[in-house]
């Protein structure tokens, strides 16, 4: 995709937000070249209701991703719809949402793909520029480690370790692209422990969760009676989170992002990293980077 993307037509979802509880409607809208992802709090009219999707509008990390602007607007656990729009290559939206939070769906971005999938996309004239990573830039973090490394196309490389037998330790490793994180990475769903539900509620999290929209672990395994979508599915879901995460840098980044353990607070960190580091990344035309790598096959 060597342009830059919106789509074709409007998209609307409705369902509840995973740690308000609340009914949510939300429209995907089709943006003008170079507009980015935009969220629009449309139930809010008294200020300033638009908030970028940029790294640096995050202010909030526990257990979600919340982006806020500077009149205090903000919008929660925009993780697996930003995951959607940037695996399947969407430049530019307009994001409308009737609440604080992004309906959740089933826990992954399945829904969000298929219907986007089903509008299609509408290529702009711009062309797509990407991040070109130089050197490698990592962060760490007691026992989380996460950064960027150069390669020659946009890839993921994820561990994780939990003690709960069900998960263990696993890793993955994907290339990205729309078929791809499709096939592979939209369908795994969040996950959680019950013996920490309880207390997510007293915090005022997961209001929202239940095993239509999250993988509930138990001292017996996995409580849903379907099963997992993956024999590795957590860390598939890590994956989507990062890749969600890392979308927030406002362009592809034309590298390796490899984490251990990560969580958002370690993603954010390290997007920040690398675009504070102007030494670290360039520009480049993704349509250049094309020519160049069918001239180097020939």
């Amino acid at each position: 995709m060597i342009n830059r993307h919106t789509l074709a037509a409007p998209v609307v979802f409705a369902g509840i937000g995973l740690h308000s509880g609340e009914r949510v409607r939300m429209v995907l809208q089709p943006a003008s070249a170079g507009a980015g992802i935009i969220f629009v709090r449309s139930d809010i009219n008294d200020r300033d209701n638009r908030i970028a999707a940029r790294a640096h509008n995050v202010n909030e990390v526990r257990l979600g991703t919340t982006i806020t602007n500077d009149a205090g607007v903000s919008v929660a656990t925009i993780e697996h719809l930003m995951a959607a729009l940037a695996g399947l290559g969407v430049d530019d939206a307009i994001i409308e949402v009737e609440g604080s939070e992004v309906p959740v769906m089933d826990g992954s971005s399945a829904p969000f793909v298929k219907l986007i999938r089903q509008v299609g996309l509408k290529s702009h004239a711009m062309p797509r520029r990407a991040i070109q990573v130089l050197r490698p830039v990592m962060v760490e973090d007691d026992e989380r480690s996460a950064g960027f490394l150069p390669a020659l196309k946009p890839s993921i490389e994820i561990e994780i370790s939990f003690e709960h037998a069900a998960v263990g330790r696993q890793s993955c490793a994907f290339d990205i692209a729309p078929d791809i994180f499709s096939d592979d990475i939209a369908s795994a769903r969040t996950f959680g422990f019950r013996k920490d539900y309880e207390a997510l509620l007293a915090a005022g999290l997961a209001r929202g969760g239940s095993m239509d929209n999250a993988v509930v672990l138990d001292d017996d395994g996995i409580a849903n009676p379907e099963g997992l979508r993956f024999k590795d599915e957590f860390v598939r879901h890590k994956a989507l989170d990062a890749l969600g995460d890392i979308a927030l840098a406002g362009a592809p980044i034309l590298g390796c992002y490899r984490a251990a353990r990560p969580g958002h607070a370690i993603n954010n960190a390290a997007v920040r990293a690398l675009l504070d580091d102007p030494t670290s990344w360039k520009w480049v035309n993704l349509r250049d980077v094309e020519a160049s790598a069918m001239a180097m096959a020939h």
